[in-house]
């Protein structure tokens, strides 16, 4: 748990940090809603379509502020963080709507600060209150977050760990040449740079390799392994788990002690900053992963999915304070865990998605020992890009999604330029929710996935008779939202 990733002094240094955010915060009342998910599951689509539904007014009829009309405006505002780059909300949704690209992924920590001026629906809230909400959203990628375990974790548990994961059937062959090679150092020979550059650089690589569609895999610590940023090259990031570690504590300038080492400066570092200036500091947080990726890649990667969402649970600091523990310690009251792309299915398949992500989200929660905090679940797509259709098959009416596949995508032998329309028939995922994490009934290779997974163009907006372009099109955003900061605007 969280709370066994700090020490005293840690938390003294979070207790200071929230009493100074919380005197800020008394006569301009703000949230911080986190953003997290890993690599591919829309983080930055989602906030790009957050932002852009408030701001112009967007159909969010499940969002009940926006519904009953009581949000006078959304504005963008300078963020509070000096020192934290900001979310280029402008620039994500000018490839979003001008040029129908997806936006970059996050690479990096970033912020935004969204503020709302609303009428509250209680006459004693419009008594007291101003009627204005900021909302700052912390942008960041969840393979940094999966790093936090790390914290509770020494080189040799660590390595233990590693070495477990790489010898699994789903990671076996992408962790070979890397298990080779770590086979053949001495823990306890004099430590050497260029050796532990290559068992760093093989390593780096296995992680990568999981990463790709075909094994879709999500458990892969260290972070910055596979997003290291300024830091690439830094002995922070120069070093790899041993097969074989030496019995007791490493002699002085063996390997295993360089390796120890530079394990412990990556937490100290890297690792700890994160938690202690960005996480401790959340009230909200979503978490964004991409279930049909997994799906496809069978239940081994269902399980990876289910170990990563374990894993990014256990970091957070869930929990209800009151009005005197809340000036020294936030806690993450709400969490939602939304399985996004959606617009991937047909709307008959809506339901299964939820339901396979709940019970995955039930055993992680259980798992982590999770609780303090509400925890929900949400079938989504931040920014639809299909629409819903159906066409006939001899006696047959298929249902069917249609929308631009991305240029170079392929269905049934055609390759697409980015430009044709097309309709697809996605597949329908399993009624039963204990079909997709049952290994013993694996499909045997070369069978067909349990969808077509096909990438799709951002859609054309939509202009009324007027000729008022609309907001961003979405399935269930005003349901995240109204979950996630509906209660504030009350």
């Amino acid at each position: 748990m969280a709370s066994s990733l700090t020490t005293f002094t840690d938390e003294a240094r979070i207790a200071l940090d929230t009493l100074s955010g919380r005197a800020a915060g008394l006569f301009s009342p703000s949230l911080r809603l986190g953003v997290t998910g890993l690599s591919r599951a829309g983080k930055t689509v989602f906030i790009s379509a957050l932002v852009h539904n408030l701001i112009h007014g967007g159909r969010l009829p499940l969002f009940e502020a926006q519904k009953s009309g009581r949000i006078a405006r959304a504005f963008l505002e300078e963020q509070p963080d000096d020192a934290v780059p900001r979310f280029q909300y402008e620039d994500h949704v000018a490839a979003l709507v001008n040029d129908r690209i997806w936006p970059d992924s996050t690479r990096a920590i970033s912020e935004l600060r969204l503020t709302i001026e609303y009428e509250s629906a209680s006459g004693w809230n419009r008594l007291f209150s101003a009627g204005k909400l900021s909302i700052d959203i912390v942008d960041y990628p969840g393979e940094w977050l999966l790093d936090l375990p790390l914290l509770g974790k020494s080189f040799a548990d660590f390595s233990r760990e590693a070495v477990e994961l790489a010898a699994l059937p789903v990671r076996s062959d992408l962790s070979q040449a890397w298990r080779e090679l770590d086979s053949t150092v001495n823990p306890d020979a004099d430590a050497d740079e260029m050796t532990v550059r290559r068992l760093a650089e093989s390593f780096a690589a296995y992680l990568k390799a999981c990463k790709l569609d075909e094994r879709a895999l999500s458990t892969l610590p260290p972070g910055r392994f596979l997003m290291p940023g300024d830091l690439e090259g830094s002995p922070a990031l120069t070093f790899a788990p041993l097969m074989t570690l030496a019995q007791g504590r490493p002699r002085p300038g063996s390997l295993q002690a360089m390796m120890e080492r530079r394990y412990e400066a990556y937490k100290t570092h890297v690792v700890k900053p994160f938690f202690r200036e960005h996480i401790t500091r959340l009230d909200r947080q979503i978490v964004l992963i991409d279930a049909m990726q997994a799906l496809n890649a069978g239940p081994a990667a269902m399980a990876d999915l289910e170990r990563a969402v374990t894993e990014i649970l256990s970091c957070f600091r869930p929990g209800r304070g009151n009005f005197l523990t809340d000036f020294f310690s936030r806690r993450i009251d709400r969490i939602l865990v939304a399985a996004t792309k959606a617009d991937h299915l047909h709307h008959e398949s809506h339901d299964r998605l939820q339901a396979i992500v709940r019970r995955l989200t039930d055993r992680a929660v259980a798992r982590a020992n999770f609780s303090g905090a509400a925890v929900d679940v949400v079938a989504m797509a931040a920014v639809r890009s299909t629409r819903e259709g159906t066409v006939k098959q001899g006696r047959e009416m298929l249902p069917v999604i249609i929308g631009t596949p991305l240029k170079g995508e392929t269905i049934n032998g055609e390759t697409f330029d980015g430009k044709a329309e097309t309709a697809v028939f996605p597949g329908d995922l399993p009624e039963k929710v204990d079909a997709v994490f049952d290994s013993s009934g694996s499909s045997p290779d070369g069978a067909e996935p349990a969808i077509r997974f096909v990438r799709f163009r951002p859609p054309k907006l939509e202009r009324t008779a007027e000729g008022v372009t609309l907001s961003l099109p979405h399935i269930r955003l005003d349901r995240a939202l109204q979950f996630l900061i509906g209660d504030h605007l009350a």
